[in-house]
């Protein structure tokens, strides 16, 4: 139980950094978002019939539509389209309980949900580096530490990297003098977060019902990745439009108390695969001990007194450990990689996922990762032949071959 505690709260740790930072650039409040997120990973835990080891929070593909929505129609506006966005997911969910699974093979096979997995990590390396930059001895020692650990350590250690990278981080900043405790002086112990509660105008839905589709097409390659890591099948049981229609309730959940979009976290699939530990209650107490620190604000602020740094080490090997899901995609399909269509099909959707390609159309604006996505998918149908198998057939059946994954 202990341990399990420990493992659970670790979850959290990994997702805190994005977590509050998308509601600190958004005019958000975090410890809302600390809320939300906690709230919506519980609906998704309980929706998905406890099976899968997903932490919802944060989502960045809407950092700048909440702020152009923001400037234009003010904050309970801009969270009364969030609230729409969330029925896109919803409405998918609707078409995957009717299709079938099925269809999701025909336009995600590997040569498309492969390249895009790796967009998700590869994509966000610049926020790795970035915050890692901020300070990069610091950086450099969590990052050693979280490798170390998850390489060398034997027994409660191994399970632990990125929980012991964060305290040793954390405790090398203390000594340098580089931790501020101002937050923590001026925090209550016990506060309620700040909820805002959304206005609804047709206009600022319309405009923020388009952004869902980056993170819906995150979702599904996020899914993927949790399922190979863990080596289940998680998009047949307890089945894709279980896990998508959990997503959009989220967000629209969150959106009703103030807090930020929802999405499946990538860096938390990261640390399962570092620790292998895939447990779906570990996600359950990080969604409880999330709620907890949104009303215990002393908690909180020393929370947020971890240095930036820290956090950028330790994502530098989570984020690449999402990216190394996407090749393992590749090499366990086995997709014929001679022929010209499927190269084709890889190479785009890379270069338009890490490159950052916008598509933009009056309010309407599609970029990154779901861009990616959808060139791969509209590909994969214009272009002769077919990949010679599909992504779905391949997710790992023996769990003990999701070991492996750290090696690559």
């Amino acid at each position: 139980m202990i341990r399990d505690l420990i493992l659970g709260v670790q979850m959290l740790f990994v997702a805190f950094g994005a977590l509050t930072l998308v509601p600190l650039l958004t005019g958000l409040d975090p410890s809302v978002a600390l809320f939300t997120a906690g709230l919506g990973t519980l609906v998704f835990y309980f929706i998905t019939k406890r099976r899968v080891p997903v932490f919802l929070a944060s989502s960045f593909a809407f950092i700048a539509p909440i702020v152009a929505a923001r400037d234009q129609w003010g904050i309970p506006v801009a969270l009364g389209g969030l609230f729409a966005a969330g029925f896109v997911h919803m409405t998918m969910a609707g078409v995957i309980r009717w299709r079938g699974v099925g269809f999701i093979d025909r336009y995600l096979p590997a040569v498309v949900v492969g390249p895009v997995i790796m967009n998700i990590g590869l994509a966000l390396a610049p926020v790795a580096i970035d915050m890692a930059g901020k300070g990069w001895p610091l950086a450099l020692i969590s990052l050693a530490t979280a490798i170390g650990l998850s390489v060398y350590g034997r027994g409660m250690m191994q399970l632990i990297p990125i929980l012991g990278a964060v305290v040793v981080g954390y405790v090398v900043a203390l000594v340098t003098g580089q931790v501020d405790f101002a937050p923590v002086r001026e925090a209550a112990w016990i506060a309620m977060p700040p909820f805002v509660f959304p206005a609804f105008r047709w206009e600022a839905m319309l405009f923020m019902i388009p952004v869902a589709i980056a993170p819906m097409i995150e979702h599904i390659g996020d899914i993927y990745a949790v399922g190979k890591v863990a080596g289940k099948n998680y998009a047949q049981d307890p089945g894709l439009h279980r896990t998508m229609f959990s997503d959009g309730l989220a967000t629209s959940l969150a959106a009703l108390f103030g807090g930020p979009p929802n999405t499946t976290y990538s860096e938390v699939t990261g640390a399962l695969a570092l620790i292998k530990v895939f447990r779906p209650h570990l996600m359950a107490i990080a969604a409880v001990t999330a709620i907890a620190l949104a009303f215990v604000a002393k908690l909180g602020a020393v929370l947020k007194t971890v240095p930036v740094p820290v956090m950028g080490g330790i994502l530098i090997l989570l984020f690449g450990m999402i990216a190394a899901v996407g090749v393992r995609t590749l090499v366990t399909s086995r997709p014929d990689l001679n022929a010209t269509r499927n190269l084709a099909i890889i190479a785009v959707v890379l270069i338009v996922g890490i490159g950052g390609a916008t598509l933009q159309a009056g309010t309407f604006t599609l970029g990154g990762i779901g861009l990616s996505g959808v060139v791969g998918i509209l590909l994969n149908l214009v272009l002769p032949g077919a990949p010679r198998e599909a992504v779905a057939s391949h997710i790992v059946d023996d769990p003990s071959q999701a070991s492996e994954f750290t090696d690559l």
